[in-house]
């Protein structure tokens, strides 16, 4: 399943950490985040309960760059 959310972020060193923390989430298949478009495109593994894969996701986030938002 694949799943976009806007989002909030800085700078393009601050998508791309936001990224790489969201690759590494349980649940997570894969991750892109664009600065230019302010989205997060997240790929679940199968069977992964989305809305609680996405909080960890937030939290992962939030360690790399404290003033993101992913607006779930």
């Amino acid at each position: 399943m694949k799943k976009s959310y806007k989002i909030e972020v800085d700078c393009a060193n601050c998508a791309n950490l936001m990224e790489e923390a969201t690759k590494k989430t349980e649940g997570v298949k894969d991750c892109v985040v664009s600065f230019m478009t302010q989205k997060m495109k997240v790929e679940f593994d199968e069977g992964a309960d989305v809305d609680a894969t996405m909080q960890k996701v937030l939290a992962n986030c939030k360690k790399v760059e404290s003033d993101c938002e992913i607006y779930l």
